[in-house]
């Protein structure tokens, strides 16, 4: 009857062990020197090697010939000690799964003290020693700790954190460890061929995986697969069969499907799995394998000459094109994902359903809101990726596609493509580079209108292209910066004066294309505030993480001007600008954060809002017209703050409400002049606590009712009224009769 192949091949000297040089070497110097030790721990996982181990170092020190590191095998203790020997008396294995207790312990006390008799020492090799019981270690305690000369002790155990801690710092510990693939693949070819099988590339790759790194397991499975060869030897398929691994082919399969956005053949993939019977879970798994080696193929092209893949040529090859087919960002989602869903499939009553579910993550990343989905969103998008086709290798710099860079193109013009190519830029030129950024996608079709030829207007006015401005374009700074970041506060209509204009006759004027490009890029200085106060929101939230108090005082603020690096903020009262100015650190922060660049602060207090937009309107371009010249707009022209109140009055309680803005007209806009430079503000008096607190006759100081005062005539609308009253204010509409 033949033996097995681990007993068989169970190395009889420790230059036999394989892949645990870290332990045979210190063992083999200690011999060859004298310095033994009464006790040895041996710790490791399964199969390494640490009984075979415990048995050679016995038969090295009872050699004849020894204590030698290379038994001689010729004398009687080599002979009965060698793998196929009876044994020997002196030599006593001990198997704590079922002799741990403390009888046993006392037992074995008791005949420790009995000298050898034929043998040079008496060993006791005390396997699975975890398994001893606490009152059998504390028996043994006295005995390993003073033994006899003739008595060693070696431990055998797969978890030496058991072992009791007395014990344990008397030994001499040696930690094995799993076999490489790299150590373990050829010992398995050379015992082919001493076995005389023919057996093809593939099946080792799979015997090495299926043993897990230990030499025992790997010899098991290699000797199922021997014993149930035919006349060709071990193939492939039969090992895919005995082992119940997945077959290659469906694994690639699954990756050429993923690579091209298939999902009929993803799914294809899984119903040829459940019909071959495969384990579902099993076959996950192995898709996580394949994973993580297209990974490891990515990032390290030479991965298999360095070691760190065991796999044949043939298929080397094939996993290099499919790494080249799937980016970084794909593989490493797809890999959480069957990693997550094995997690899943645990006791789970439909494991193909959840398989299919896997799939199905991994080919729609537009359906998850991660930061992973994202980044193989962009990878595809870098790659011109298109479902359903097969997919080109993915670069590992970005490209960007063609035909967005066409659309790019036509729609924000010559100025737009060198703003994008421009380096990036801090102060002034950053907020310029946001403004003409922030215009560019505020004028939707800009190029497209330019491109287009004058019609005639209705009233016989050719309209002059280039003279109009839609509303929010930075080439018009706005006239009120507290409107424009408070857009609730509603200023009082101005003063219009009508002009009387004698219509000229129409003349038929060539058409003319006026160039997008100047459209497009706001002028000089006009465009830092505005890109900075369209900005100012986001700002104020980011400052708000950081300090609530600061993220107050910047709401109060207005951006006035950008004067270099230097960020101009007009505060109403000064208590707000104090309070930036004591800590200004969360504010730079968020600018630094929403506009780059390196930033200085200054803070204004009071002053005309409207001169936060002088600076800009006076680097206007000169084709544009003057203000009081008469122009037909295309949007309705933005109303200016009346000169004698800067700061819009807010409503008090019981008091009347601010007068709402007169209805406008639906005709033609008289032109808006210029009413002279506004009346300066009263000088800042620090003693003046505000306006007296008001008073209601027939009331006390202090007791005034603090519900709001309203009027007799409101109290009695219906709800009709009212909801016909709040239009009429609201957007200005009357009621039909």
């Amino acid at each position: 009857m033949a033996l097995a192949l681990y007993r068989r091949y169970r190395p009889r000297t420790f230059a036999e062990v394989i892949g645990q040089d870290h332990v045979t070497e210190p063992l083999i110097q200690a011999l060859k020197s004298g310095r033994l030790n009464h006790a040895y721990l041996f710790s490791g996982p399964r199969g390494c090697g640490k009984t075979s181990s415990a048995r050679i170092l016995a038969r090295s020190l009872n050699c004849a010939k020894g204590p030698t590191p290379e038994p001689c095998g010729e004398c009687e203790s080599c002979k009965a000690l060698a793998p196929d020997g009876p044994g020997s008396i002196d030599v006593i294995e001990i198997d704590a799964a079922s002799h741990g207790g403390v009888d046993d312990a006392r037992e074995l006390r008791e005949r420790a003290f009995f000298a050898p008799a034929i043998s040079r020492y008496k060993i006791y090799i005390i396997d699975e020693a975890h398994m001893v019981s606490s009152a059998g270690f504390n028996a043994l305690l006295k005995l390993v700790e003073e033994p006899p000369d003739y008595v060693k002790f070696i431990f055998a155990t797969t978890e030496p954190e058991k072992v009791l801690g007395t014990i344990r710092s008397r030994t001499h510990h040696y930690p094995f460890r799993l076999i490489p693939p790299s150590a373990l693949r050829p010992y398995l070819e050379l015992l082919c061929k001493l076995e005389e099988v023919a057996v093809e590339p593939l099946v080792l790759p799979l015997v090495v995986r299926a043993g897990g790194g230990s030499a025992r397991d790997s010899l098991s499975v290699l000797d199922q697969l021997i014993a149930g060869s035919g006349p060709d030897g071990v193939t492939y398929a039969r090992a895919v069969a005995l082992l119940g691994v997945t077959d290659n082919a469906l694994i690639d399969e699954m990756i050429d499907a993923l690579a091209a956005g298939d999902g009929a053949a993803a799914f294809g993939a899984i119903d040829r799995v459940a019909e071959a019977g495969h384990d579902s879970r099993r076959y996950a798994n192995d898709l996580l394998e394949r994973l993580r080696d297209l990974i490891i193929l990515r990032q390290v092209p030479d991965a298999a000459a360095k070691g760190l893949l065991d796999v044949p040529e043939e298929q080397l090859a094939r996993m290099q094109a499919q790494a080249a087919q799937l980016g970084p960002a794909t593989l490493s989602r797809c890999a959480d994902i069957v990693a997550n869903g094995l997690v899943e499939m645990r006791g789970a009553t439909s494991p193909r359903l959840l398989l299919e579910l896997i799939a199905a993550r991994m080919l729609l990343p537009a359906a998850d809101e991660s930061g992973a989905a994202l980044r193989q969103r962009l990878e595809r998008l870098e790659t011109g990726f298109v479902p359903g086709t097969a997919a080109r290798p993915a670069a590992d710099t970005p490209v960007r596609p063609q035909a967005e860079a066409g659309h790019a193109q036509r729609d924000t013009g010559p100025a737009q493509d060198a703003a994008s190519t421009a380096p990036p830029a801090t102060g002034r030129e950053a907020a310029r580079a946001a403004a003409a950024s922030a215009a560019a996608h505020d004028r939707p079709g800009s190029a497209r209108a330019a491109a287009r030829p004058a019609a005639p207007e209705d009233s016989g006015q050719a309209q002059h292209p280039g003279t109009t401005q839609p509303d929010g374009d930075p080439a018009h700074p706005i006239a009120d910066p507290w409107a424009a970041a408070n857009p609730a506060r509603t200023p009082e209509p101005a003063r219009a004066v009508e002009q009387t204009r004698v219509p000229e006759p129409a003349r038929a004027a060539p058409a003319r294309t006026p160039e997008p490009a100047a459209a497009s890029v706001p002028p000089a200085g006009a465009g830092d505030a505005v890109a900075v106060r369209r900005s100012w929101d986001e700002i104020v939230r980011l400052v708000g993480r950081s300090s609530k108090k600061a993220a107050a005082f910047a709401r109060e603020a207005v951006v006035r001007d950008i004067d270099g690096n230097t960020l101009v903020l007009l505060f109403k009262h000064k208590i707000h600008a104090n309070g930036v100015e004591n800590d200004p650190a969360p504010l730079m922060e968020a600018v630094h954060q929403v506009l780059g660049g390196s930033w200085q602060l200054r803070c204004e207090v009071g002053g005309d809002p409207r001169a936060a937009s002088s600076r800009a309107a006076s680097s206007a371009p000169a084709s544009a017209p003057p203000r009081n010249t008469p122009q037909k707009a295309t949007a309705p022209a933005r109303t200016p703050a009346p000169a004698g109140d800067d700061w819009p009055t807010p409503a008090r309680v019981g008091g009347a409400a601010p007068a709402a803005a007169p209805p406008q007209a639906t005709g033609r806009r008289a032109p808006v002049v210029d009413d002279g430079p506004p009346l300066e503000e009263p000088p800042y008096d620090p003693e003046y606590d505000g306006p007296p607190p008001r008073t209601i006759e027939g009331f006390d100081p202090g007791d005034e009712p603090t519900d709001e005062i309203v009027d007799a005539a409101v109290a009695r609308q219906t709800t009709e009224q009212a909801a016909v009253e709040s239009l009429r204010r609201s957007f200005n509409l009357e009621k039909l009769d």
